[in-house]
């Protein structure tokens, strides 16, 4: 085998292991899967808050598709971060979800799923009465409801959650399939890995 072949074979095999791993094309849920997630959920959860959150898991993965969808994320503050007691952490609202945002990369990486846009509020527009005063949006891709569900319970089990709930006095979640987007992750990967072993290639020629 020339190295320049061995190049290219290793570049192929990359790129189909990200795709493996990136996913996005999966099965629906199955109810014994929704059943467990929900049980879980609902041993963790309790009171109205509790059955609100599993009212929004069931309306969640109605009609599941399995494939990868965006999560939509409005966030307001708190005026003072409210931790339960226990936690020894500071009041600022902010610094409790960096917190939460460094905490949830890994979930998310080993997810398929990763923060595709995140931005502050920059002033105001149009604004209905009694429109709520957001302070941010953050827009996270899942490889499925599948992958959505895990990760919040992983974050559950591992405490960090409490961190965004600290931080969040009223946020407003919803999911969006893209009908335009000029976010190409696939395409990002695979441009760069060609880059990548073109560049190889021609050090090695």
């Amino acid at each position: 085998m020339t190295p320049l072949l061995g190049i290219a074979i290793a570049v192929a095999a990359l790129y189909l292991l990200f795709l493996l791993w990136y996913g996005g094309n999966g099965k629906p849920l199955t109810q014994a899967e929704i059943d467990g997630f929900l049980h879980e959920l609902g041993s963790r959860a309790h009171g109205p808050e509790g059955e609100a959150l599993l009212e929004s898991v069931r309306a969640l993965v109605a009609n599941d598709d399995g494939k990868e969808f965006v999560m939509q994320n409005l966030v307001r503050y708190r005026a003072r971060a409210l931790y339960p007691p226990g936690h020894t952490f500071d009041g600022d609202p902010r610094a409790a979800d960096r917190r939460y945002g460094k905490a949830i990369v890994w979930p998310l990486l080993r997810r398929g799923s990763l923060m595709v846009f995140v931005a502050r509020r920059s002033g105001r527009f149009i604004e209905p009465a009694g429109a709520d005063a957001w302070h941010y949006v953050a827009m996270v891709r899942y490889r499925s409801r599948r992958d959505f569900l895990r990760f919040a319970l992983a974050i559950e089990r591992a405490d960090i959650a409490v961190h965004k709930w600290a931080a969040i006095e009223k946020t407003h979640v919803f999911p969006v399939k893209p009908l335009v987007s000029l976010i190409f992750v696939r395409g990002a990967v695979g441009v760069a890995l060609a880059l990548a072993g073109a560049a190889l290639c021609w050090i090695v020629r």
